[in-house]
Order: structure tokens, then sequence, then C-alpha cells
């Protein structure tokens, strides 16, 4: 045991390639007498239905960017907005693969694009942590959506949903005290209002991954309530913690919803894993080219650089005088 521990800590990547193809491999054995279906259902599916699932997850990436972008303020950040969704959706072409590693290319993008403007390291771990818990409080207030198709005893969503107050209630007599560090990425818990945008914030994302769960599954025929997909989503956001990579779909829909067919639910796992990839990546193609267009620089600074707008022509003037821009009167100040 000790070395198995020992060399995923040294191979970590190593690891997760094994499992991701472990899983792969899994599926595909699973539907290979299922093919027929699982091609088939793919085919089937509107290419509208497709695009609407595309644009539910930019939604989803836009509304928890934003919401990351007031907790890293409140730990004391300054970086405007443009450079700090920059950064965030390198985040999210990393968590493709692993969200820890989502998480850790989201915060070395930000501290490499302005490293004065961002807090350091520690309170960026911890300005996670806000959006994790409101995240954790939806999926146990959600997860008696998991009971008919896990076969779960009816009070394990009640114990679920008592722990997660009790980290939520924990957490928030962290960030009253006072202290630096690992304490200021929870700053934005101290205050009413910054909570309730946060969870205003992380709602509208988690209904939009909820209507796309819903959109796909009913792409690909399969008819499901809107419980059942979010018992789908509840089952990708905890399966997105292993090194699963791109298999993470299809097992979540197979784990929840493979009594309505295998073939089918895994395609709808497929197609995903797809249009997540591509709302993802055009979100980090937008940075891409926001980068080429304005530089490293921070153009949200200067609002007129965002605008389109000009700074003021100043007029010149003689020597002693001071300058003043053009379309502003000059007045003699009585003597």
């Amino acid at each position: 045991m000790t070395r198995a521990r020992n060399f995923q800590q040294r191979h970590p990547r190593l690891v997760g390639i094994a499992l991701a193809t472990l899983v792969t491999a899994g599926i595909v054995i699973a539907l290979w007498g299922k093919r027929h279906d699982f091609v088939t259902a793919i085919e089937e599916a509107p290419l509208w239905l497709l695009a609407c699932a595309v644009g539910l997850q930019i939604v989803a990436l836009l509304t928890r960017t934003e919401a990351w972008r007031i907790c890293v303020l409140a730990a004391g950040g300054t970086i405007g907005r443009r450079r700090l969704y920059r950064a965030s959706s390198m985040g999210y072409v990393g968590s493709l693969l692993n969200a820890q590693l989502g998480t850790a290319a989201r915060i070395a993008a930000l501290r490499r694009s302005a490293p004065e403007e961002s807090p350091r390291i520690a309170p960026l771990l911890t300005a996670e942590v806000p959006i994790m818990v409101v995240e954790g409080l939806l999926a146990a207030v959600a997860s008696v959506t998991l009971i008919a198709p896990l076969g779960l005893p009816w009070w394990v969503p009640l114990a679920v949903l008592a722990v997660a107050l009790g980290v939520s209630s924990g957490l928030r007599s962290l960030a009253v005290g006072t202290g630096r560090g690992l304490r200021r990425g929870l700053h934005v818990m101290r205050s009413l209002n910054g909570s309730a945008t946060i969870v205003a914030l992380i709602l509208v994302a988690t209904l939009a991954q909820i209507a796309r769960n819903w959109l796909v599954l009913h792409a690909v025929g399969v008819d499901v309530s809107v419980f059942d997909a979010t018992a789908v989503l509840i089952a990708q956001v905890t399966l997105a913690q292993l090194p699963l990579g791109p298999t993470t779909g299809a097992a979540s829909t197979v784990l929840i919803l493979g009594p309505h067919g295998v073939g089918a639910v895994a395609a709808a796992g497929v197609l995903l894993t797809a249009t997540g990839t591509v709302g993802g990546g055009l979100f980090a193609l937008w940075a891409l080219f926001d980068r080429l267009r304005y530089g490293s620089l921070a153009p949200e600074d200067a609002l007129g650089v965002v605008v389109g707008e000009h700074p003021p022509r100043v007029e010149p003037v003689a020597h002693g005088e001071e300058p003043v821009p053009v379309g502003v009167e000059r007045r003699e100040v009585p003597g």
C-alpha cells in the first residue's frame, strides 16, 4: 500500500492516464454489444440542440468566472476583469483532464499575467473555497435525486446536507476572524452581499449545466426528468475529482441512467464531453485573440481603451503655464 501511494505521488500523470485508460476500456467493453445504438444516438442528435448545449456551457463558465473574480478581489486582488477572464480560460482547458489541474492552471496563469495585481498563492487557493462551498450546498440539497438511481437510504441526503452546513458555518467563522495567508481567500464570506452574489452566480451556472444535461439527453432520445439531469451533474462533479479525463461524461451518465439504455446514455455522455470541450475551447480562443489584440497590458483598467474612446488631447502652452485638455475653458483667477 505504501509503495502504491509513493508511486502515485511520484508519477501522478502516469497514474491518471492509466486510470482513464482503464475506465475507457471498461466503457468500450460494456458498449460493444450496444455499439449500433451508440452510433445511432449520436447521429440523430440535432445540431441546433448541441449548439444550445455549447451556449449553456459558455454561460456556466462565464458566471463561475465572475464568481471567482469577486472572490479574488475580496482577497486583495486589484486585477481587471479581462485579464482575470483570460487566466480563468486556461483553467478550464486544464480541467478537461482533472479538476485540480484546472485550478492550478488558473492560478498559475493569473500569477504569471498579473503578479502585482493578484493575491499570493495561498489566498488564491482558498479563493476557490467559497465557490466550492456553495456548489457543495447545492449538491447536498439536490442529492435527494441520487436516492433512486443509486439505491441510497433516505437519510443519506440529510446527513450530507448537515455536513455541508457544518463546513459552511466553520469556514464563515474563519473568514470573520483576522489573519492573512489562507484566510484572505475567504474574505468574500464576511459580508452578506458578497455571499449572496456568489450564491446567485453559482446558482445560474448550476442551472445552466442542468439544462445542458437535460437537452443533450433528450437530443439522443433519452426521456429523462430535470431531477435525472441534476443527478447526472452531481455524478459529473464527483467523478471530475478523479483523473478520468474525457471519460467523465460517459461514466457519469452510465452510472446514473444505465437502465435507460447503456448505448444511448453513453452517447449522451460523450456529447456532454464534446459540447463542454467546445464551450471551453471557445472561451480559451477568445482569451487568445484578446491577448493578441491588447497584449499583456490591462485594457480593462483603462475605460477609454475598452469602449473605444481616446484620452483628451492637450493644447500646447507657453512655458510655465499648466496644460489644459482641448474643450476645457481656461479661466483666469482674479488676482
